[in-house]
């Protein structure tokens, strides 16, 4: 809207951008503007890829039919304006389509134009993952290099995507290209919305106290010198608390992207260390690598390490401090994507948590025999393979409460995101018991009893409380779950459904620890 010639100008007014009044003269409302967004083909072959592509190009040149109409362009510019249109364009005139629109574009208008490109690279992520990148890289490369490298109606070019891609020789041969990514100074704060900002959107909104949750759930990205918030999440926020003021904050990133890098990351994190160096991320700690940020798409899962590189490109990871050379200081940025990485977590674990069946039907067996040692010593045993999820500076205004002589309820319970780990944890192992009854928060006596497992036999009924001993004392912690079971009265539905055999368990966690005691009715 700010270069385009049809722009409207008034939008500007009283932003900063108008301030920069030479910058304004020069190229407000100056030039013709092709943009076009490579963001939407995705498909699981070549052929279909390439017709969504050629769509692309229809959609854009269409924008332009009074070309054909125009006294400065000759009857062979009209015939070959044509052909933008065709859905039968071959690949030769696709390569060349961006060149030959931006051309006929400066004869109508007689100035040079103005080409946007954005999500460049997502063509090759698709084609990668689905058996096609050759082909597809090809393709980008003849459109990309016939519309930047030898195009003299071209008065400058932006161009955005996630990866540099640049050992693919998509731009060989191209003068004057400046790459900035969100470890440069310059541009930095563009990159998302400042705090000033930020609160300035929710001033201007009428919501001013919603303040911090944005930035925890919402902040954290530095980029060059500065930090800053996603804007789509910040702007879809605001979106929200107009329809709704108690609207609370959500995770709007998950529903625009597969998140395919952190499932990755966490399918390959085979070794301790990974698996260590992801439960101290969650845990809002900082991990130090080497970055590269010019892969191709073929290297980027090749290595763990190279995924590492991905996450923090595509920013499910961000930059602490200063880098010193490739060495990066790397953390999970906020609450949305820490959602991210405990989902991803947690659907790991039950893909893989029937692997272990031997194991778990063992667990199950010492739950219902009463065995407390065997409970204990298996579910620790096998906290020590999973990759746990623990609190510390990520939210410590999260914790689960304890009986204070109110009854706790699903809605008011404050589950900690550790609580729920390992609450989703035991709801799994206790899952290969198909032939059990298996309720989670289920309202019982005066409250939401965590777990309840009801045995195939019919005449058992087994409650379990869990806490996260958040100071490591788990004696504490197991006797504050068994005292909430005993003030809830939660057999009190069993008894009444002529339940004798009930037993009540507390199972208190800490990082790779339990603890389990038993009391019976």
């Amino acid at each position: 809207m700010l270069f385009s010639l049809n722009g409207d100008k008034s939008i500007f007014g009283g932003l900063e951008i108008s301030k920069e009044t030479a910058l304004c003269e020069e190229y407000m409302g100056r030039y013709p503007v092709i943009s076009v967004s490579l963001k939407g083909i995705d498909a699981w072959s070549y052929e279909t890829a390439y017709q969504m592509a050629v769509r692309v190009i229809i959609d854009e040149a269409a924008k332009f039919y009074f070309l054909l109409d125009s006294e400065k362009l000759n009857a062979h510019d009209k015939v070959e304006y044509q052909k933008l249109l065709n859905d039968t364009m071959n690949e030769g005139m696709f390569g060349s389509s961006l060149k030959l629109l931006s051309g006929m574009l400066e004869k109508h208008y007689g100035t040079k134009v103005i080409l946007l490109i954005d999500e460049y690279d997502v063509p090759l992520a698709k084609a990668h993952a689905n058996g096609y990148y050759d082909q597809m890289l090809s393709l980008i490369r003849s459109l990309l290099g016939e519309a930047l490298k030898t195009n003299n109606s071209l008065k400058l070019a932006v161009l955005t995507g996630c990866l540099r891609i640049s050992k693919e020789s998509i731009f060989t041969g191209l003068n004057n290209l400046k790459v900035r990514s969100v470890t440069d100074v310059r541009f930095d704060e563009y990159f998302g919305f400042t705090d000033t900002e930020v609160k300035t959107l929710l001033q201007y909104y009428g919501y001013p106290d919603s303040y911090d949750v944005a930035k925890k759930w919402y902040d954290g990205y530095h980029f060059g010198n500065v930090d800053v918030h996603c804007p789509w999440d910040v702007l879809n926020y605001c979106d929200s608390l107009l329809d709704d003021k108690e609207a609370q904050p959500e995770n709007y990133w998950i529903n625009t992207s597969s998140n395919d890098a952190v499932k990755r990351f966490i399918q390959e994190s085979t070794n301790y260390t990974t698996k260590r160096e992801i439960e101290s991320l969650v845990a809002g700690e900082v991990i130090t690598k080497e970055i590269h940020q010019e892969l191709t798409y073929p290297e980027v899962y090749q290595t763990i390490d190279n995924i590492w590189s991905l996450l923090f490109t595509t920013g499910y990871l961000t930059q602490r401090g200063r880098a010193e050379g490739r060495q990066m200081k790397l953390a999970i940025p906020n609450m949305e994507i820490r959602d991210i990485y405990v989902t991803q977590i947690m659907e790991f674990f039950k893909e893989n948590v029937r692997e272990d069946g031997d194991t778990l039907n063992r667990f199950c067996d010492a739950l219902r025999n009463k065995d407390v040692e065997n409970v204990e010593k298996i579910f620790t045993e096998y906290l020590r393979r999973t990759i746990s999820i623990r609190d510390t500076a990520v939210r410590t205004d999260m914790k689960e409460t304890l009986p204070t002589g109110k009854a706790t309820t699903k809605e008011t319970k404050g589950q900690s995101p550790s609580v729920c780990f390992y609450h989703g944890v035991l709801l799994g192992i206790l899952g290969v018991k198909n032939r059990w009854g298996i309720s989670s928060n289920r309202e019982m006596g005066e409250g939401y009893a965590d777990i309840l497992a009801e045995p195939d036999t019919g005449d058992m009924g087994i409650i379990i409380e869990v806490k996260y001993a958040h100071d490591g004392d788990l004696d504490g912690a197991c006797k504050a779950a068994l005292k909430q079971i005993k003030y809830t009265k939660y057999e009190d539905d069993l008894s009444d459904d002529g339940v004798e055999n009930i037993l009540k368990y507390g199972i208190a966690c800490y990082k790779k620890r339990c603890r389990v005691m038993l009391v019976e009715k």
